[in-house]
């Protein structure tokens, strides 16, 4: 028991320490500074496109079922990193409250929600994106549609996680979002719903299998 609490905290901690790191980072380098401040009219789209992600990832896990049970096997075997393996469904995590304490549970959903997610957006549509259509990135209007930086990003953003094809489809339609409305808080805010939302759908459900 001791054993496995001590555990618990480590890997929490490493958590807690790593997204405290980068949101020093963040604010040492202020990138928001490059960028036009966020605007309400698009809260609504960004929090529909929160919420639609949400669902992209989550249900194609939790709601086929035994109508396709097939269908299902494919997507857990080969759309989930490792390939051609059943993921595991009885996951216990380090950042259960039962293991590492509600602190730092706390920590590593604001974490996921209010500082990774926002790294995550600046960094892959507001830098690489605009990148690779121009090395002199700040040039490229958020609104500047390419197909090779549109397919590099999202293919590379899913790649990122483990679940890589639900994860080009929520960098697809993350950068969408931040070609429509110009602006990289759009995206920003969608990744704060997705994240939050999944926190919370894994503290209520005990599904750690998603963190």
């Amino acid at each position: 028991m001791f054993g496995l609490q001590f555990l618990g905290d480590e890997g929490a901690w490493k958590y807690a320490v790593r997204a405290s790191f980068g949101l020093v980072l963040f604010v040492a380098f202020r990138p928001w500074r490059w960028y036009a401040p966020p605007r309400i009219r698009d809260v609504g789209p960004a929090i529909v496109t929160g919420i639609v992600v949400l669902g992209i990832w989550i249900l194609p896990e939790i709601k086929w079922g035994a109508s396709t049970p097939l269908i299902q096997e494919l997507y857990l075997r080969f759309a989930i990193l490792p390939l051609g393996k059943l993921p595991a469904t009885d996951v216990q995590s380090v950042y259960a409250p039962a293991v590492c304490g509600w602190g730092l549970t706390i920590v590593r959903l604001a974490g996921s929600a209010l500082v990774i997610a926002v790294i995550e957006e600046f960094f892959w549509r507001g830098f690489l994106y605009r990148w690779v259509v121009d090395k002199h990135f700040l040039n490229v209007q958020l609104k500047d549609f390419d197909w090779e930086a549109f397919l590099m990003v999202g293919v590379l953003f899913g790649l990122e996680h483990n679940r890589w094809l639900v994860g080009i489809l929520a960098g697809a339609a993350y950068t969408l979002l931040m070609l429509k409305t110009r602006s990289i808080w759009a995206p920003c805010l969608a990744h704060i719903v997705t994240n939050l939302l999944l926190g919370l759908y894994v503290l209520v459900s005990g599904n750690y299998v998603f963190w």
